[in-house]
Order: C-alpha cells, then structure tokens, then sequence
C-alpha cells in the first residue's frame, strides 16, 4: 500500500494543475447541484413497522388532517380574570381565527368551544391544538415564522399567549459564531505546530474543500430522498475534523522529509506513501464504525452513518491528492523562514516536555496505568444513571418552554406528553369506550379523554394525560402497561402512539442494537489492527483504552446535560435525559477517531520495535515521534467538535460535547499514559503474534518496503562510484 499511495503523491506533483482544477471543479458543481436540486431536509425521528410509529401513519388515513404536525398555543388570562370574560374570550375568538388562516394549516380548535373545551378548571388557561397539513418534521420554515408571528403579536394583547409543539421545531444550522471561533482556534494549533501561518492556510483550506463537497453531495441527496436534518451537520463536523487532521499527518511527514535534505517531490512521495498509509487506515476504521451503524436497523440512523462516511471517504481522498498537489505548489515554504537555508538534519526528537512526559510514564508504567483506569473509572459513574429520550427539552426561556410551564400549571405535568391510542375496527368505539375505565385505573394516569371515532365509524382515538412529565420514567412504563392492557381487547386492534411512545420505541430498538453493532464493528476493526500492527495485544490494548474512553465521554455528558454540573461552562439552558441517539452515535465514531490516535502514535512504535529497537525504547522513541503530531490533531479535534456544542439543537450539542470530552480523554490519558505505559508493561510480549496468524497480508502503514524501495537506487548508485572509482 505504501508504494501505491507514494506513486499516487508522485501522480499528484506531477500534476499538480489538473488535481486542483478537479477539486475545484467538484466544489462548484456541487455547489450548483445543492443550488438547483436540493429538497427540503426532516426533523422527525421514527423507525418504519414499529408500533408507534405506524399507528401514527394509520392516524393520518383514517382522520386526514389529524395526522399533521400540530403545535398547541396556549393563553392565560390575566390576573384576576378567566377566559370567559368579555373582553379574554373577544381576544380569543380572535386569536383562533387569526390561527386557522395560516399559511399551512388545516385547523385550529377554539379553548371555549362547548363541544371539546380545552381549558383547566379555574377557566384561566387553555390552548388551542393548531393542525397543520404537514406531517411532523415537514412543517416549511415561513410556516413556522408565520405561527411565531402571529403568537408574539396576540400576547401584547390582553391575554399571556406562548406555543409549543412538534410543528414549530426549527430545523439546526451551520455556521454560527461558535463553529466559525472552534475553525479559527485550530487555525491557531495549525500555525503554532507548522511556525508558518501560509502552510496551516493550506492545511485548513484543502480540509474545507472536502467537507464543502461532502455536505454539497448531502445537500444535493435531499432532494432524492428524505434525510435528516441533523444528518448534514453531523457529517459537516466530522469532515471538518478529520480533515484537517489527516492532512495535518502528511504535512508534518512532508516537513520531516525536506528537513532530511529530500527534494520537494521526494518528499511528496514519500510523506504519502508512510503517513497517507495511516490516514487510508484511519480512515477506514472511521468509515467502519459510521458506516456499521446499519446493524441498527433504523433507516435515518443509517442515513447518518453514510453520509458522514462519505464525507470521511472525501476527506481521505483530499489528503491523499489534493494536499500532495498543494504542497507541490508551497515547497519549502512549508517550513519556517529560517530552516528553509538550514543543512538537511534529523529532527531532534530526544528531548523537550514530550520526551520527558514518555520517560516518566514508561519508568513508572503499573502506578500509572493503575491511576489512569482508576481516574476515567470515576468520572464514568454518571454513566450508569444515563436516561435517554427523543423527546427534547426546550431551551429555558423560549416561547416553548414557557408554553409547556403553562400547560404543566394549568393541566399537569403530562399533559405534555399525552399519549394516543388508536383503535381500529367494526367496534372501535364500542372497544374504546370500553376500555376507557381500565385505563384510567393504571398507575400514573390523570385523564382519559373520552373516543373521538372517524367519520364511518372504523376508528377511534383515545388520549391518555400521563401525571408524569413526557421524559419521566413513569410515563415510559405506563407505555409499556397501556399495551399490556390493551393486548387483551378482542376484536380490533390497538396501538399506542404519540411522542413518548415513539421515544420509547426508538430507545428499546437501539439497545437491542447496540451490542450487535460493538461486535461488529470491534471485531472488524480488530481485524484491521492486527493486520496493520502484527499483533494481539496491541489492538486489544487500544480497544480497552477505548471502553475506559467513551465511559468518561458520556459520563462527563451525563454529570452535564442530565445532572446540569458545569453547566455554565456549556451554555446549557436547561437540563434532561439525553437524545436517545447520543450513545451509539457517539461510541461509534469515538471508536473510528479512537482508532486513529491508536494507528498514528503505535505505528511509530511499530516502525521503531522493527528497526531493532528493544520494547522499551521503541515505545519512548516512538511516542517522542508521533506526540507533537497527535498532540496538535487532538487539540484540532477538540476545537471544532467544542464549536458545535453551542449549536442550538439538542442532538448535535450533546454529541458534540461527548465527543469534545472523548477527544481530550483518549489523546491526553489513554494513548498518552495508558498505551505507552501498558505497552511498556508488556514488553516484548507487546509484539506477539500466533504462529497460525502470522501468514495474515501485511498492512506496510510506515512504509517500510517504500523506504527500501528508496534505498535501493542510494545503494546501486553508491556502489556505482565505488566501481567507477577503481
């Protein structure tokens, strides 16, 4: 591999133009693409054949407009007065006929309406259920800004007037000030690791130009299939990410080879060929573990992992091709002013606060391996208190979170998370009405509405007010008890469904999940370690430090969005269970990028154990190599990830979170303390591999045949003026 990559960075200096007019050329034509054919992106989260989730599709044809997205408004009188009042319910009426004239609605119910009233029993709040056309997550954004509009305008009225709902969900962006300030930071490690601000430019921009296309691509995707809306900006901070670190990997070996007296496509070649061979593999473990997010079997789950899968697949294709051809074009001036004149040398690697750091780890390796586990243990306890929901929690002093106070004063603490049942058949009604008293008898229910049947009669509905809030323990287990129940009613069928049941669905679906998807991509990646490091221990090693990773990544998620510590630091505004799809995503590209520090620092050892070096030395010379780099890479990482936590939306900002705190736990205490000194513990025993395992392909990461390669023609050519001398 390494010299088919070599002859590829060759490929790309030689044609440097052409290279670069190719990827400019594909961020334009995607740009026209997202431009001309994108479609319109989705909030919803579901998982097709689930009972919930197909009780809702059945809502929508048996009741039309009922199975559109809806937001509830909810109107308080003021002080001293109730809705029934002269002037209130003139405000109201009004109200409700300003709301049932949107643009997008189907309907919108009135508070006072004798038939079906929606107000508490004080008379001094109630809500009106506004049903758009759209299904949920579908609902347009002037839509929406037409809703909130016409909302702010009636509460400088005489009644309070706020709104909550699915329907009014804003779709999360791109680009805001805290993502711009995370690319800049690493613009800053990047000039400070290189001491030359035009090569972090280049690094930073070849990384841009890839993620620019990944997202493009995704862009373009959306108008051919429904995507997440979470999907692009998951992929967006992933590509970003990696990006700049793997062409970080290149640069710095490209750097190494000009200071070793290498000419500018030497260098290119050679720094492709070794360091390009570790960004293929890293790569690879990344695209592995997004990629076996399919085992979920939850399509946007899926669509997740794919789409940042290929946007990873662009990235490594931009290290490998367009920073060869970038750096063709820099040449010397990838090196600081005054190494540029300088004799060719060896970088001094033996001293400085990294070789110390190795040296002390490595001499007192069982203590600190001992405090290392004993420290990520700890701060992994909150872990084990996790609660997950899709239900989000509004941000504090939103218009939505002052609806739902409303509603939770005014009705309870369920009523925002009503549960719906759908009970379909002959007897529907009869059934419902039926079973109506059962189920007001269950634990942790406070009201049992009465049927609304459809129009021939074939289906009715039945809401169930929880005592309980929507993201309680005791509102999931009443799911689970209402379909105890209602798995005996004969004659028609009954299903539960609303925003709880589906959260419930999804969570149970992605915990049968989730230890199919650790085999499977563990074992996989497994395999690709033992093939790159030709040995057992070795991966194992790295696959324990990352248990012992993501233990304290979503430990410290937990202690923060659930438990609200530290949560100022986060600009957190309000506290919950995390979003249900937080554990798996986060394991499984913690688990590529985990990998990849894994790959970048053993390797190095790897190369230094088979040059001759004795165990502990090839670990201390290894680790002073490949640090500064993995050092500069995790700080990048750690930058862009923290520059989403601010987004706004509540799945990217716990993600990103995790990931940021992994970042910094895996590069700085496990590969940093926990390998060297494990490795050191080991010794030669580090490098065992079973007889019958040693005929496995070899996976050359650091270039070895390359270098001989190299060296060949030295040889031929040095024994060439020996003989022309004699």
């Amino acid at each position: 591999m390494a010299l088919l990559l070599s002859r590829l960075g060759a490929s790309s200096h030689r044609h440097r133009l052409a290279v670069v007019l190719a990827w400019l050329l594909l961020l334009v034509g995607g740009g026209v693409g997202a431009g001309t054919l994108a479609g319109e992106t989705s909030d919803s989260f579901s998982i097709p054949g689930q009972e919930s989730t197909t009780a809702l599709e059945r809502i929508g044809e048996e009741f039309g407009a009922a199975g559109g997205a809806t937001a509830q408004v909810v109107v308080q009188a003021p002080d001293g007065r109730t809705l029934t009042a002269p002037e209130s319910a003139a405000a109201l009426a009004q109200l409700v006929t300003e709301l049932s004239g949107l643009p997008g609605v189907a309907s919108a119910t009135d508070p006072l309406d004798p038939a079906a009233p929606s107000v508490d029993p004080e008379l001094t709040t109630g809500y009106s259920t506004v049903t758009f056309e759209a299904p949920v997550g579908e609902v347009a954004p002037e839509q929406q800004d037409a809703l909130l509009a016409a909302v702010e305008d009636a509460g400088d009225g005489a009644l309070t007037v706020e709104v909550t709902g699915q329907a009014i969900q804003a779709p999360p962006h791109i680009g805001g000030a805290a993502e711009v300030l995370g690319v800049a930071v690493a613009l800053v490690v990047l000039a400070v690791t290189y001491g030359s601000l035009v090569a972090a430019g280049m690094n930073l921009l070849t990384a841009v130009v890839g993620v620019g296309i990944g997202v493009l691509g995704i862009t373009i995707a959306t108008g051919f299939t429904d995507l997440s809306s979470t999907t692009p900006i998951l992929a967006a901070m992933l590509g970003l990410a990696v990006g700049i670190d793997y062409a970080l990997f290149i640069v710095s070996r490209f750097r190494q080879e000009l200071r070793r007296g290498a000419d500018v496509g030497t260098a290119i070649a050679t720094a492709v060929g070794t360091a390009g061979s570790a960004v293929v593999t890293a790569g690879l473990t990344v695209v592995i573990a997004l990629a076996g997010l399919f085992v979920a079997g939850i399509p946007f789950l899926t669509q997740m992992g794919l789409a940042a899968a290929a946007t990873i697949v662009v990235a490594v294709l931009v290290a490998l091709t367009l920073v060869p051809a970038a750096l063709s074009y820099l040449g010397f001036r990838a090196l600081p002013r005054r190494q540029r004149s300088t004799a060719p040398t060896r970088h001094a690697a033996g001293r400085g606060f990294l070789a110390g750091w190795v040296t002390t780890v490595t001499r007192h390796r069982a203590p600190a391996l001992l405090l290392t586990a004993a420290a990520l243990g700890a701060v992994a306890v909150p872990f084990f208190s996790m609660q997950t929901t899709l239900v989000p929690t509004p941000p504090e002093g939103s218009t939505q979170a002052r609806a739902e106070q409303l509603l939770a004063d005014g009705f309870g603490a369920g009523f925002n998370g009503p549960l719906t049942v759908l009970f379909e058949g002959d007897g529907a009604v009869r059934a419902a009405a039926g079973v109506s008293g059962a189920v007001a008898e269950l634990d942790d229910v406070a009201v049992v509405t009465p049927p609304v049947p459809n129009a021939d009669g074939t289906a009715a509905l039945l809401t169930v007010v929880p005592e309980s809030g929507p993201t309680s323990p005791a509102t999931e287990r009443l799911v689970a008890d209402l379909r105890d129940l209602l798995a005996g009613v004969d004659g028609v069928t009954a299903s539960v469904t609303g925003a709880t049941a589906v959260s419930v669905d999804v969570a149970e679906s992605l915990d049968a999940a989730l230890p199919v998807y650790l085999a499977l991509v563990v074992g996989l990646a497994l395999v690709l370690l033992v093939l790159v490091f030709r040995s057992l221990l070795v991966p194992l090693v790295g696959v324990l430090g990352f248990v012992l990773t993501v233990g304290a990544a979503l430990g410290a998620t937990v202690a923060v969005f659930q438990w609200g510590w530290l949560a100022d630091l986060v600009n957190l505004d309000s506290t919950g269970p995390l979003i249900s799809l937080t554990p798996i995503l986060v394991i499984g590209i913690l688990f590529g990028l985990a990998m990849d520090y894994q790959i970048f620092l053993v390797s190095r050892m790897h190369e230094a154990h088979s040059s001759g070096a004795a165990p502990l030395e090839a670990v201390r010379t290894g680790f002073r190599q490949a640090a500064p780099v993995v050092v500069a890479a995790a700080l990048i990482m750690f930058s862009v990830f923290a520059g989403f936590v601010p987004s706004g939306d509540a799945t990217i900002t716990s993600i990103a979170f995790a990931l940021a705190a992994g970042i910094l736990v895996d590069a700085f205490v496990v590969r940093m303390v926990l390998v060297p000194a494990a490795l050191a513990l080991l010794g030669d025993k580090a490098w065992w591999l079973p007889r019958w395992l040693r005929r496995l392909p070899t996976l050359d990461v650091e270039g070895a045949a390359l270098e001989r390669h190299i060296a060949r023609p030295q040889a031929e050519q040095y024994e060439s003026v020996g003989a022309g001398g004699r």
